[in-house]
């Protein structure tokens, strides 16, 4: 029986497409009737089997391009389905041949080290990618990334699929599979996230590829590209002979492409002559200490070659130059004559980096990349930095180099120490800060899969008299650290009306129980990020006292803020400040913000003596709240105490002073 099932059967164009567990024949209607119907599960298997590709985007098109060719054709090849003994015994045999075809073309896929791109499906002009989980889905894709394709489909079979270990071998050889045993050894071996349980976080949106967020791409670039597109169509017709010109490749204008259009302010933007140049001491006087007060410093400010190929590059990047920018900032080129900040050699590249009243840019070559004859290794990054105050203009990236980044600070800045936002009652390590405001190397956060630490910079400064500035020149100083950008985040804490420094013990606190989650704001064009406690609760049984924090990530271009509240239980002895819970997320919106600085959240959490409760609290503003739905209660005040079973789902709404409804985050 046994090899009877291992056979494929050679079908005519007549023959079912395949057979479910006791022999059933099943045809193409059925078999499209289950993908239909299972498609978002046949996707979330195809995402988590294939291998991590180079974006999250790119493995969600290939998940869905795997699952949506796995249909049989009328006179494709049979599939037969290795018998269901051990699964569940509800499974539609349309399903089981479709999760066959899809495990198997995903392993296939996973073995190719190049195969052509799929003609579907195909998006344009945006970038598609799950919306992102927390700690734990980081871990837990981590260790998925590292077991091989065989060992991620045992893996999802067993605890996704929920088979049994014997059907979970059959149905891995009957995809193709050699040992399904030890691709069985293998997914035990996987290092999980501590006290995870691994379907709950198999099912999260980190995985699912039918539940995406939507961004745009380069909008301006693609504008740009359809522009030249027009003028190149207009030159072929008028005078194609001129394609067949040879470029100038890294000649003058280094890597920038040849030029398209010209004007005066154009022309003037590439003039290294025309560079606005700050002096010395101009922020001591400046209206507003920003990054329009920095002085242009570096050993290459004077190397005229150097910056007009920056600018050049700038103004027409071209095929080989690699550019990256925050979300919302434009990669245009300047409007005029922009000011030049730096210009120097940092570890192994000349940087160059101008600020155009928007944006910072900066320009980087290798050392020794004017001896290259097509101009590659030169690289754009845009940030957004308009509005800065001097708060966040104080620090800049200049370079990152094997987990290190260097900075350039402001010419008010005093004190840069590395601090361990995981540390809080460490004072840090002072860090060297040259003559020209370059420091030494620090470490750059990563996403670890456990969290151990998270660095980050306290910068201090004196601007007395100045608006926005650090009277007195305040010891703490700012909370700065990297997120993946030009211009570091500010971290602080505080009612959103009135958020502060980083400075006392309860905000340092709150911050070290918090960093671990910044993971989930990185490359997202953050400028702060505040959190604050706004309220706590004393824990039934006498479980000691939580608190209920709410932080927000705000961004340069005000749209795409990012809340999450947190419920953070009293931490055990061995880990005193260990990661709080985060139990609401919230894409937008103005709650936790200036705006809205109110906030209800709940939590199901369990006491030492084994009984569940649902907690809920809310900010100073909630009189009263009300529980609905699976769990029924309802408590004056600002904090509810209610028990309830396991896996409970209540519905919460608050009642604000004036009678207004505020409804809890989710």
């Amino acid at each position: 029986m046994e090899q009877q099932q291992a056979a494929t059967p050679r079908p005519d164009r007549t023959s079912p497409v395949g057979h479910a567990d006791g022999g059933e024949p099943i045809d193409v209607e059925q078999a499209e009737a289950a993908l239909v119907e299972h498609y978002p599960r046949l996707a979330r298997l195809a995402y988590l089997v294939l291998p991590p590709g180079p974006s999250r985007g790119r493995r969600v098109l290939a998940a869905h391009a795997v699952v949506q060719r796995a249909l049989p054709r009328r006179a494709g090849p049979g599939a037969v389905l290795p018998a269901q003994r051990g699964g569940d015994p509800a499974v539609d045999p349309g399903y089981a041949l479709m999760r066959l075809r899809v495990l198997r073309a995903a392993l296939t896929a996973g073995r190719r080290r190049w195969q052509p791109p799929a003609p579907l499906p195909q998006v344009w002009g945006l970038r598609l990618f799950p919306r992102s989980g927390g700690a734990d889905e980081l871990a837990l894709d981590q260790a998925l990334s590292s077991l091989s394709g065989p060992a991620r489909a045992a893996f999802v079979l067993r605890d996704l699929e929920r088979l049994s270990l014997q059907e979970t071998r059959r149905v891995l050889e009957a995809a193709g599979v050699a040992d399904g045993q030890q691709a069985l050894a293998e997914a035990d071996r996987a290092t999980l996230p501590a006290g995870s349980r691994d379907r709950a976080l198999l099912e999260s949106v980190e995985f699912d590829p039918c539940a995406l967020q939507a961004r745009p791409t380069d909008l301006i670039r693609r504008r740009q590209h359809g522009r030249a597109a027009l003028a190149a169509g207009a030159a072929v017709l008028v005078c194609g002979a001129l394609l067949g010109l040879p470029g100038e490749g890294w000649g003058p204008d280094g890597a920038a492409a040849p030029p398209y259009a010209r004007n005066a302010a154009a022309e003037a933007a590439l003039d290294p002559g025309r560079l606005t140049v700050s002096s010395a001491t101009a922020w001591k006087t400046a209206a507003r200490p920003d990054f329009s007060a920095w002085p242009a410093r570096g050993d290459r400010t004077g190397d005229r070659a150097l910056l007009r190929r920056a600018l050049a590059v700038w103004a027409r990047p071209g095929a080989r130059v690699p550019a990256t920018a925050t979300p919302g900032t434009p990669t245009g080129p300047a409007a005029g004559p922009p000011q030049l900040l730096f210009a120097g050699v940092v570890d192994h590249a000349v940087v160059a980096l101008f600020h155009d009243g928007l944006r910072v840019v900066r320009y980087a070559e290798p050392t020794d990349g004017r001896g290259r004859a097509d101009g590659s290794g030169a690289t754009l990054d845009f940030a957004r930095t308009d509005g800065a105050a001097a708060d966040e203009a104080s620090v800049l990236v200049v370079g990152r180099t094997e987990g290190n980044i260097r900075y350039l600070t402001a010419p008010w800045v005093t004190s840069v120490r590395l601090v361990d936002l995981l540390k809080p009652d460490t004072a840090g390590q002072p860090v060297t800060v040259g003559s020209g405001g370059l420091t030494a190397p620090v470490p750059m956060p990563r996403a670890e899969e456990n969290c151990t630490g998270w660095p980050a910079l306290r910068v201090g400064g004196r601007l007395d008299g100045q608006p926005g500035g650090v009277p007195g020149g305040r010891s703490d100083g700012e909370l700065l650290t990297d997120l993946g950008e030009l211009s570091p985040a500010r971290l602080t804490y505080g009612p959103p009306d009135a958020p502060g420094a980083v400075s006392g013990p309860e905000g340092r606190t709150a911050w070290a129980r918090t960093a671990c989650q910044l993971p989930a704001v990185r490359s997202q064009g953050v400028r702060t990020v505040n959190t604050w406690r706004f309220a706590q609760q004393p824990l039934p049984g006498g479980g000691g006292v939580a608190a209920w924090l709410c932080t927000r990530a705000e961004t340069w271009r005000g749209a795409g803020s990012r809340t999450m509240a947190q419920f953070q239980a009293p931490p055990p002895s061995e880990q005193p400040y260990a990661t709080g819970a985060v139990t609401a997320r919230v894409d937008g919106g103005t709650a936790c913000g200036p705006r809205a600085p109110r906030v209800l959240s709940g939590v199901l959490w369990k006491s030492a003596g084994g009984q569940w409760w649902l907690l809920a609290a809310g900010s100073e503003q909630v009189t009263s709240i009300t529980a609905s739905g699976g769990v029924q209660g309802r408590t004056p005040g600002r904090l509810l105490t209610v028990p309830a079973t396991a896996g409970a789902h209540a519905d919460l709404k608050g009642e604000l002073t004036g009678g207004k409804k505020l409804r809890a985050l989710r």
